[in-house]
């Protein structure tokens, strides 16, 4: 059923780390197609907020809904099902070295219920165009730059149609001109509807694609939305 309400919604969320709170009393909400930057030094909670988004942590204390699911009670057999709506897009590829790219997005449509291989070959074929990768079905990753590896990556994430893009990171590996032609991808991919939560460092890349900013420092989360903030570079 369509529904009008934001794909994340957080409140009062207390995000922890190995038994530590991280950030506290954490709230916002992200709407459909919405793109926004996460911010924040190593060690703020910036990967422990997304990792909690996607059920990799628990939610022990606080509200937190994604994609139709509710992160206070979800059953370890319902994390698939919310993954399937998300897309996740880590740093450090994590593509299977001894498969092919064409290889590499089918084994996780397998993963995800695809059957027929008629329509996944042709799921194949539109996400890797989307990427600007058309070429590469049969390559292996070690063949491929670190840019068209993360294209890949995206590739992969964009499998299933998700609602919204969880990246952690996704240019830390790569040089900058490579980093803005990454960037450029994932505004092609929220301009046709996607929502997109990209932690970053980088924040020459937030100048040169201004949006949304959730700051994570000390201990608490600062929404540009609520409370507009400069970046200063330390």
């Amino acid at each position: 059923m369509f529904s009008n309400d934001p794909i994340v919604q957080v409140k009062d969320a207390v995000i922890f780390q190995d038994h530590s709170t991280v950030l506290d009393k954490v709230t916002f909400n992200i709407e459909k197609g919405e793109f926004v930057f996460v911010v924040g030094r190593t060690g703020s909670g910036k990967s422990s907020l997304l990792k909690t988004l996607y059920a990799d942590l628990p939610l022990q204390m606080g509200e937190i809904k994604i994609a139709g699911f509710s992160m206070n009670n979800i059953k370890r057999s319902q994390v698939p099902l919310l993954r399937r709506k998300l897309g996740i897009i880590f740093q450090d590829f994590q593509l299977l070295p001894d498969r092919t790219v064409g290889e590499n997005l089918l084994f996780i449509m397998r993963a995800t219920g695809w059957k027929e291989n008629s329509k996944m070959q042709a799921r194949l074929q539109e996400v890797l165009m989307k990427v600007g990768l058309g070429a590469v079905e049969k390559k292996m990753p070690h063949q491929l730059s670190g840019g068209e590896q993360q294209r890949v990556v995206i590739a992969r994430a964009m499998v299933n149609e998700p609602v919204l893009l969880i990246a952690d990171e996704p240019t830390g590996n790569l040089d900058p001109e490579v980093s803005n032609e990454i960037l450029k991808v994932f505004h092609q991919i929220n301009k046709s509807g996607t929502a997109v939560l990209m932690a970053t460092h980088d924040y020459e890349l937030i100048e040169k694609f201004p949006s949304r900013i959730l700051k994570c420092e000390n201990g608490k989360l600062i929404d540009s939305l609520v409370e507009p903030f400069e970046l200063t570079r330390k």
